[in-house]
């Protein structure tokens, strides 16, 4: 079957009797990470501490086949939580910085308010205290599965590595293909007693509407909405700023093609801040701030004047009387004291200030026409142009000091309703919300990490397919997690938890940049943004930048669509499926799969099949997605089957793979030798004789067990043989590879 270099290995069990492993050799170097030459300072720039193992195995005309399959860690587990944990901690700063200009509050706002700050400044002390921890460690760039409970690794997912198997086959040009490896992203250390993030948010929400809390309910949406605008005018005010100044600048040059060009970007991004500022939860937001005024409360007598009967807007002036029970309500009330068109007039002054500016340039290049019209008597033309070469800026620059005035009174305005509303959500959530939020981060902090790994490895390996580079700016791209997780015991509340973790990476996106250098250190993807609206920005070189179609160099932002199939395989999911309950597992499916079959229906319209990569099975996508609606549909148990298709889907779809279980170290590695084989049968005429001997080789001489080596310092599969007995077959490692072992 094959040889063995560099010394024997153990006879393994085989469907025939006597043959011998086709590994042949392995390699750990800490130089190439890649076998790909042309990227490979990319690669090593990322990816560190490889691990490579190389087989032969026979196809279906006995011709060789060879096997590198490759193992490394990403410096993004630890550098992207890292930056993560910064952009938390600068946040939670700012927040408070926002709720202390909201300027003096009535005693029962003021209270809140200290109430919020203080829970805060512990989060903010609890990140600075994990990140200091963290920036200590040295070494390796992985956290291993015996590790997934430590406080101060909490933020770092478990067990991330990537894996690549490229083939090398007579009857077929060279192949390579990916996944990452990754335990599921949850909150290990707070544990999973009262269940994960999709029950205890779902819970949260409900006592929130339904318990009359010292505060005004915004929905989830409001408050996210309420986020979007601070995001929104904190990246447009300092633009429109910058844009003014270089309208200035080009009418000092008296250029009028650059102040045309400055007019038109300046109109756009004011329009859209315009638009941004439109909302009527600023308006409401503004009125609800007024009534927590001081002046206002002791004008109307009342301890809580936020909370009044909507059929009463106005208190009664009896200063006798006991302030009504606090209500809660889904609008903000009214008061015939506030001026409510005076916010209209504040937003509406910047579009006024934005067409003075229009005219007045409408106005000067009407006078330069003329002036070029003149030209024909050269006496008139030198009065002319002597007398307007300094009027340009002189009469622009009042217009567009007016016009930044505007937009930073409505700045103004806008950031204290919105930390008004924000106030709110931190007030209602107190202590339970603000618990859930740390959790959250801790949960999307592995996912990020996990999903940009992942990026990284796609776009490395795709920058000279020009299909794939058309379908990342067009599109974007699906990221399909596999999840190997039961619906039993802790394992339900991990679930939850990478729910929720998986859904919160569709509002990241991704843009790629000019590197400053070719050092790896300027080669490291960085994030930006604050809580639900983060970008990471993968920088290349400029050889490999300048060959990027014009929309991913001009910065458009690339979307990476999440979806999550789990499907439980273990002893503990029969339990779970005979005597427990699989609706999350089928709920998940189901859902996943809507996300799934509409980014088809967007790919099929906007992206030419040309663009995706060809394979030798023939079953087209819209066949394979009905197959795979089928399969979720029936109720069939511990059906793997799914997962096939979702991941095949995903591979014809140019997608990114990921695979999970718990520690992403057995269970995991069952899943990842078993695809590895079905590739080289589907794709590579694999001898079916060959099918099971390279399935036990990979999984006892292959990078899979290095990883479990790595891991807990101990080459054993953490399965027992009763547990083994509930395990669907092609999931079963080889006799000697599994045994007792702290996992």
């Amino acid at each position: 079957m094959g040889e063995i270099e560099d010394g024997e290995v153990d006879q393994i069990a085989t469907d025939a009797q006597g043959q011998k492993c086709t590994f042949i050799c392995e390699s750990a170097s800490h130089g190439t990470t890649n076998d790909d030459k042309d990227n490979s300072h990319l690669m090593n720039a990322v990816f560190k501490n490889p691990v490579c193992k190389v087989y032969r195995f026979q196809t279906v005309d006995r011709k060789w086949m060879f096997i590198r399959e490759q193992m490394a860690e990403c410096t993004l587990s630890f550098n992207i939580p890292k930056q993560l944990m910064t952009l938390y901690i600068q946040e939670d700063m700012r927040r408070i910085q926002e709720l202390k200009e909201l300027g003096d509050l009535s005693p029962h706002w003021d209270n809140l308010r200290k109430d919020v700050i203080n829970h805060c400044r512990q989060i903010i002390s609890s990140y600075q205290e994990t990140l200091t921890e963290i920036n200590k460690l040295t070494g390796s760039s992985f956290k291993p599965s015996i590790s997934k409970a430590e406080k101060y690794l909490e933020f770092i997912p478990i067990n991330l590595h990537t894996q690549r198997m490229r083939v090398n086959c007579p009857r077929k040009t060279d192949a390579a293909y990916d996944v990452i490896t990754v335990g599921a992203p949850a909150a290990h250390f707070q544990g999973f007693k009262n269940g994960g993030l999709h029950r205890l948010l779902s819970r949260f929400e409900a006592e929130k509407k339904n318990t009359a809390y010292q505060c005004i309910y915004y929905s989830p949406e409001n408050t996210s909405k309420a986020k979007e605008v601070l995001t929104s005018i904190s990246l447009l005010q300092p633009l429109i700023s910058s844009l003014g100044d270089q309208l200035l600048h080009s009418a000092q040059q008296h250029s009028s093609e650059s102040l045309k060009e400055a007019l038109k970007t300046l109109s756009d991004k004011t329009e859209q801040f315009v638009h941004v500022l439109k909302d009527e939860l600023v308006k409401n937001a503004l009125l609800a701030l007024y009534t927590a005024r001081p002046g206002y409360v002791s004008k109307m007598n009342s301890a809580v004047c936020n909370h009044v009967d909507e059929s009463n807007p106005t208190p009664k002036e009896d200063s006798t009387s006991t302030p009504p029970p606090l209500k809660r309500q889904d609008s903000i009330p009214h008061h015939s004291e506030y001026d409510e068109e005076e916010w209209d007039r504040v937003w509406v002054n910047v579009a006024m200030s934005l067409n003075c500016i229009i005219a007045m340039v409408d106005r000067l290049l009407e006078h330069e026409n003329n002036n070029q019209e003149a030209g024909a008597d050269p006496s008139i033309a030198d009065v002319i142009t002597s007398h307007t070469n300094g009027d340009w800026h002189e009469q622009l620059y009042p217009l567009v000091v007016t016009l930044k005035d505007c937009v930073n009174e409505v700045v103004h305005r806008a950031r204290k309703s919105m930390a008004f509303v924000l106030l709110q959500e931190a007030a209602c959530s107190i202590p339970q919300g603000l618990f859930l939020k740390q959790r959250r981060d801790v949960v999307f902090s592995q996912a990020l990490a996990a999903v940009a790994c992942g990026f990284v490895m796609r776009l490395y390996t795709g920058l000279d397919d020009k299909g794939f580079l058309q379908q990342l700016h067009t599109v974007g791209l699906i990221a399909q997690f596999e999840s190997l997780l039961s619906t039993y015991s802790e394992e339900v509340g991990m679930l939850e938890d990478m729910e929720v973790g998986i859904s919160d990476l569709r509002r990241v996106t991704f843009r790629i940049a000019e590197a400053k250098s070719d050092e790896p250190s300027d080669l490291q993807p960085t994030v930006t943004g604050r809580r639900d609206y983060y970008t990471v920005e993968v920088p290349l070189p400029r050889e490999v930048f300048e060959g990027l179609p014009n929309e991913i160099k001009e910065g458009k932002p690339l979307h990476v669509y999440p979806v999550l199939f789990n499907i439980g395989i273990n002893q503990q999911q029969t339990l779970a499926e005979r005597f427990g309950d699989i609706s999350l597992q089928e709920r998940i499916n189901q859902e996943n799969f809507q996300i799934l079959n509409e980014y088809y229906r967007i790919l099929s319209e906007k992206v030419p099949l040309e663009c995706l990569p060809r394979f030798q099975t023939q079953t087209d996508l819209k066949e394979l997605l009905e197959i795979l609606h089928q399969n979720i549909q029936i109720k069939k148990r511990k059906n793997v089957e799914i997962l096939w298709l979702a991941g095949i889907i995903c591979r014809r779809m140019n997608g990114i793979r990921f695979t999970s279980c718990k520690s992403a170290k057995d269970r995991t590695s069952m899943s990842v030798t078993l695809e590895q084989c079905a590739l080289l049968r589907d794709e590579h005429e694999l001898s079916k004789d060959y099918f099971i001997r390279a399935l036990d080789c990979m999984r006892r001489e292959g990078c899979r067990i290095e990883n479990v080596q790595k891991n807990i310092r101990c080459r054993k599969y953490a399965f027992n043989k009763l547990q083994l007995m509930a395990f669907p077959k092609f999931y079963r490692p080889p006799e000697g590879t599994y045994g007792k072992v702290d996992s």
